[in-house]
This record gives structure tokens, C-alpha cells and sequence, in this order.
């Protein structure tokens, strides 16, 4: 319990800083004040957040004893990574395109969905099987989420039409997401001997640089590369807040790894989800702001999940752990026999 509370604080604080790095990354304009410009190469963006990412990840394997193991990966383990790092690829551009089309607590309130397809594409794709109150869990967890996105005070600015295109690239954005994270949990369970956090972590990062990196050079109509190069040599203050970016994004992924290989991505996902609402809690206690009765209906629904979640572990431990004692008495028992 301990290591997990750990790895849901590291996820926490990493998403905040590199939410606070993405945003001012995106929005600050660079250059003079007659004539700012904002970095909008979101590819480039993607491509050198996986670099940083597989290198970071190639530096936690050598720190922790461990290596690569390239020659005793199975080939059928390379495609699966090359797999899910093009879900991964694919995924969010979907998400970018959507924004468009839909204004931002649409896309927000959708993300908090994003337990239903994780769990609907495990069950229909990889035939996994799940115990009845982890559907029951997923349904409070996505409701009181929901719920809490819902009744969120709209900002002023946020007036963009949701159009019906908007809403396809959104389900879209949220089918490969789930897709990606029911992948990277067969991965784990089908080449457990072959695969730690570490490792996944390496090869989807650099499989999705590579596919990344295929795309900006290779494609005829794309220029994006040229124009993001160009806009660094005019605007350098911007290559420090990309590295950052890049980085934080980096030491983020070490954790969610980690949660991913231990807990699997239903609870990942749980932690991510419910990341903006732990968040919202914290303000409303340490700068006592007001949350509607919605909300709080969406808290209260949260905890019950966490509750039942927690309580069902608690007995399946305590099960294991006598039977496990039954069975070391029995052989006792036989021995003095």
C-alpha cells in the first residue's frame, strides 16, 4: 500500500508540473511584443518528449541493475511494442484535432470516461476477464468523475461549439486510449519474464520516436520539422521550456510505469482520472473554495469505489495469507507424521 501511495503522489506531482510546463510551452508567446509567436508543433513536441523519455528510461535500467535484453526478446515482443507505441502515436493527435471542434470541458468531461473504454477494450480485444466489483468500481468512478466535471463552474472564455465531428475525434482519441493501455497489460501478462516498467517504457518510447521521426521527414506535404526548427532559431528561449517539458514529461512516465507493471492500467487509469479531482479537493480545503452538491455527490461516489476497492483487496489478501498458513501447517503436520 505503501509503494502505491508513493507512486499516486510521483504521478501527481509530475502531472502538475508538466501540466504547468504544457501549458506555457502552448500558450506564451514568444518573441516581441508587436508581433509574439506560439510554438504550435505538436508533433515535434510528442517527438522529443518520447527521446528524452527512452533516454531517461535507458538510464533507470542501467541505475537499477538491468539491461536491455535485446537478444533474449522474443520478436513477437518487438511488434507488440511497436504496437501499442503507434496506438500511443495515433492517439493523440485525435485528441489535438478534437479540441477544434469541441471546447475544452467537453474533452475534459470525456477524458474522465476514460476508464469504460480501458475496460471495454481488455474484455472485447484480449478476451480478459475481470471480477464484478471492479465494473461496479469502474461505473462509480466514471459517474463521480463525471459528475464532478459537470456541475465545474464554466469559464467565460470556453464558448466553442461542440460540433458532431468534434465528438467522433474525442471517442476516437478515447477508443485508442483505451486500446493502448488494454495492450500494454497483455504485453505484461503474456511476456511477464521478459518485461519490467522499465523496459515497456524504453521501447514505446523509442519505437514512438521512431514512427514520429518517420513521419516529419517523410511525409511530402508535412513541413512541420523546417517550421519548428526554424521558429527554436528565432525564438531559443522556447528550447528550454520544451527540454523541461520534455523532461518532467519523462520522470512522469517512470511512475506510471511502475503503477502500470504492479496495478495494471484499470487502477492507473483511476489515478489519472481522478487526479483533477484530488486536486480540486486540495484547493477547496487550503483556500476554502465552494464545490457545488453535484460535486460533492461525485466525491462521495469516488470514495465508495476507493472504499470497495480497498475493502476486496483487504480480503483477498487475508484469504491468501491463511490459506497460504493452512496449507505450510498441513505439510508441518505431515512431516511429524
Amino acid at each position: 500500500m505503501l509503494r502505491f501511495t508513493l507512486c499516486v503522489i510521483g504521478i501527481y506531482t509530475c502531472f502538475l508540473t508538466w501540466g504547468v510546463v504544457q501549458e506555457r510551452v502552448s500558450t506564451t508567446p514568444y518573441g516581441d511584443a508587436s508581433s509574439p509567436k506560439k510554438f504550435r508543433f505538436f508533433i515535434v513536441l510528442n517527438l522529443i518528449q518520447s527521446i528524452i523519455a527512452a533516454f531517461v528510461a535507458f538510464i533507470y535500467l542501467r541505475l537499477s541493475g538491468r539491461h536491455l535484453q535485446i537478444a533474449r526478446t522474443p520478436k513477437s515482443l518487438f511488434l507488440k511494442y511497436a504496437q501499442v507505441a503507434l496506438f500511443n502515436c495515433t492517439g493523440s493527435p485525435f485528441g489535438y484535432a478534437a479540441l477544434k471542434h469541441i471546447d475544452y470541458p467537453t474533452m475534459i468531461l470525456g477524458k474522465s470516461c476514460k476508464l469504460v473504454p480501458v475496460l471495454i477494450m481488455n474484455v472485447l480485444v484480449y478476451r480478459r476477464k475481470f471480477p464484478i466489483h471492479k465494473y461496479f468500481c469502474v461505473i462509480l468512478v466514471t459517474t463521480g468523475v463525471s459528475l464532478f466535471m459537470l456541475y465545474q463552474p464554466a469559464k467565460s472564455s470556453a464558448v466553442a461549439a461542440n460540433s458532431a465531428w468534434g465528438l467522433f475525434l474525442l471517442f476516437m482519441n478515447l477508443c485508442i486510449d483505451g486500446l493502448t493501455n488494454a495492450t500494454q497489460d497483455q504485453i505484461f501478462a503474456q511476456f511477464g519474464q521478459f518485461v519490467s516498467g522499465q523496459h515497456m517504457m524504453f521501447y514505446m518510447n523509442a519505437f514512438g520516436s521512431l514512427l514520429s521521426a518517420s513521419y516529419l521527414l517523410l511525409h511530402p506535404y508535412n513541413d512541420e520539422l523546417q517550421q519548428a526548427i526554424a521558429f527554436c532559431q528565432l525564438h531559443p528561449a522556447v528550447i528550454r521550456d520544451v527540454l523541461l517539458f520534455g523532461f518532467c514529461g519523462a520522470v512522469g512516465q517512470c511512475f506510471i510505469f511502475y503503477t502500470l507493471q504492479h496495478y495494471g492500467s484499470l487502477r492507473l487509469v483511476t489515478v489519472t482520472v481522478t487526479r483533477k479531482l484530488f486536486t480540486m479537493l486540495l484547493s477547496v480545503f487550503w483556500f476554502q473554495h465552494a464545490l457545488k452538491l453535484g460535486q460533492w455527490a461525485g466525491v462521495a461516489l469516488v470514495f465508495i469505489a476507493i472504499g470497495i476497492e480497498a475493502y476486496i483487496s483487504k480480503q483477498q489478501k487475508t484469504r491468501a495469507k491463511n490459506m497460504l498458513n493452512a496449507t505450510t501447517e498441513v505439510k508441518e503436520n505431515k512431516k511429524k507424521l
